[in-house]
Order: C-alpha cells, then structure tokens, then sequence
C-alpha cells in the first residue's frame, strides 16, 4: 500500500495537485539531532535545476508537524509535510478520457473507479518522492558510519549525455537514464534470508518510485555471461573484504562487509510533446495526443538523490533489527 518497512517504517501521503504532501516516520530512536536544516541539502538535489527538468518550481520548505522536540527525534512518529503552491491542474482535465500512453492515467482510472486525483499525476507523480529524500536524511542519520554516494551512469545510453538532453528538447520527446548508488561502510551482517534480504528490501522501496524499470546489483546481468571461476569474490581479509565485488557487497541476501552498489534503470518521462496515439475512453475512438504542462525530459537527471534516500530508508530499517537482535544500543 502506503508504507514501507517493519521497524523504521514511513507512510506517504498526499497528492502532486493537492493541498500538501508528506510522510510518516515510526520507529526512529529517541534523541538523534534532526531538523528542517538537515534536509536542505537534500531537497535541493533533488530540485529541477538543470537543462531538461520541468518549469515547475516550488519552495520545497519542510514543515516538521510532530515526532521532534528541541531539534531531536522524541520516539513518537515525525510527521513531515510540504505544501504544494506552483500548480495548474487544468493542463490534466482531458487524461481520464484520453490517457497518456504510458503513464497510470488509465491504470489508476480502473482500480479507483474514476475517483482518483489525476492532476499532475496525482498520488502517481514524481512529486511524492519529495517526502522519501526527506526520511532518507533521517534515515542516514541512523547509519552511522555509513557513506552513501550516487552518480549518473548514462542518459539515453551516453556518458556525456548533454547532446541528447539538447535532441530531445528540441523534438519534444524525452529520454531515460541508468543511476548507480553506492554504501560504503555497512556492517556485515544486516538482512534476513528469502524475503527481506538485504537486496529484496533495497529493490522494493526503489521499484515504489514511479519510472523504475530495473534494477541490478554488483556485476548484475552480466553474471549471467561469466562463469563462477570469475564471478566469485575472493575473501582476502577476516572481517570479509573480497578482491572483487561482484556480489555488489550482498551474499546470501546478508551484508558481506564491502561496499554495496547497485544500479537502477530509469525510463523515459511518458508526458512528451510529440503527437501520441492513445484511445479516446468515451468514444472508443484512438485520437492523436500532444501533452503540453511542465515536466521533466529526463527524469534520471533529479533521481541520485532520491535513490539514495530509499537505500538509506531500506538500511536503516534492517539495521535497527540487526541492533535488537543483537541487543546493542546505537
């Protein structure tokens, strides 16, 4: 549904057109050091800045409403909100009768009944990953010790991709990208067998981000080519450095000590303003479509920072069961 993890869990609320956004987080410990600075950072790298990202541009203040006393976490849930100002809504009237092919227009319309918000997206939009780098800052808070890094792989399938930001600006098309997320400084230790391993938990909360197509750890799909000869990392010390890292830092779906990494595909932005062929709902009747509003032609160039909160979020949630399976304090 609306909520992610078993001890750090956050719920996400909200709509991109509505009043605000926002999320819930349970299950942070009492008294670490937290506040609406802490998430500036963050936020702004998360803001469209460069060439290709949308017009839309909102202050992204967060308003701490609960959960945090004297700039500290008190153990109650932190409830964080964001109020959305820059909207017009009337670019989206059209989408429940003629959706846009790819998006969850006609999706949505089906297991709501016609009752969602399709405005910028609704509950579906990219927007409500405002509030997931917002817990991922309280989440890298929790893992201390832990460095995490991200960077762009490729966009469109090229490194230096500004030349193909330019082509699909300027044919009003849009285009994908690969980003690859780093942690160094994990323990060993941190998942469970089957179902949240350490690679079920990350992959999870990242495919909750609308555009995510694919996800791969380590060597990845290229394991699929190598023969175990190549693909097994040699141990070369007792607290579990290996000479290689194609595990991408994960064996047995449990932390293995070396950093973990992994990359995720991110697909072109379905609202494009090239002409698109898509069923009229109320006709029956396929019409033409050119989607005019602000959206970004690349999503991928604003997704680093929000796939580096997930991770955190995903983290964060299994080192805390780590640390009471252990009995430690943090």
């Amino acid at each position: 549904m609306n909520s992610f993890g078993n001890i750090f869990r956050v719920s996400i609320f909200g709509e991109s057109h509505g009043p605000s956004i926002g999320i819930i987080i349970d299950g942070a410990p009492a008294g670490i050091d937290f506040s609406e600075l802490d998430m500036e950072d963050d936020i702004k790298r998360r803001m469209p800045r460069e060439r290709g990202t949308t017009a839309r541009r909102e202050p992204d203040r967060p308003d701490i409403v609960s959960g945090i006393f004297n700039a500290k976490t008190t153990g109650a849930p932190v409830t964080i909100m964001f109020k959305n100002n820059n909207t017009i809504s009337k670019d989206y009237e059209r989408f429940n009768t003629i959706p846009r092919p790819g998006h969850a227009d006609f999706t949505a319309m089906k297991k709501y009944k016609g009752f969602n918000d399709n405005r910028g997206g609704g509950h579906f939009s990219g927007r409500i990953t405002l509030p997931l780098v917002a817990a991922g800052v309280l989440a890298k808070k929790i893992l201390k010790g832990v460095t995490i890094s991200s960077r762009i792989v490729e966009i469109g399938g090229k490194e230096n991709y500004q030349s193909i930001i330019d082509e699909v600006l300027l044919s009003g098309d849009s285009v994908g990208g690969i980003i690859e997320v780093k942690l160094a400084g994990l323990p060993a230790g941190l998942g469970e067998p089957f179902f949240n391993s350490c690679e079920s938990d990350i992959s999870h909360i990242i495919f909750s981000v609308p555009a995510v197509k694919g996800i791969e750890f380590g060597s990845g799909f290229a394991s699929a080519r190598m023969k175990g000869s190549g693909h097994n990392d040699m141990i070369i010390s007792t607290d579990g450095k290996t000479a290689t890292n194609n595990a991408g830092g994960i064996s047995g779906g449990i932390t293995n000590g070396n950093d973990v990494v992994f990359r995720v595909a991110v697909k072109p932005t379905p609202s494009i303003g090239l002409a698109q062929e898509t069923i009229n709902i109320e006709t029956g009747e396929i019409e033409n479509l050119s989607i005019n509003g602000r959206h970004d032609a690349c999503i991928a160039l604003r997704a680093p920072v929000i796939f580096e909160a997930c991770a955190a979020i995903a983290m964060a949630d299994l080192y805390l069961k780590y640390i009471i399976d252990n009995c430690w304090s943090i």
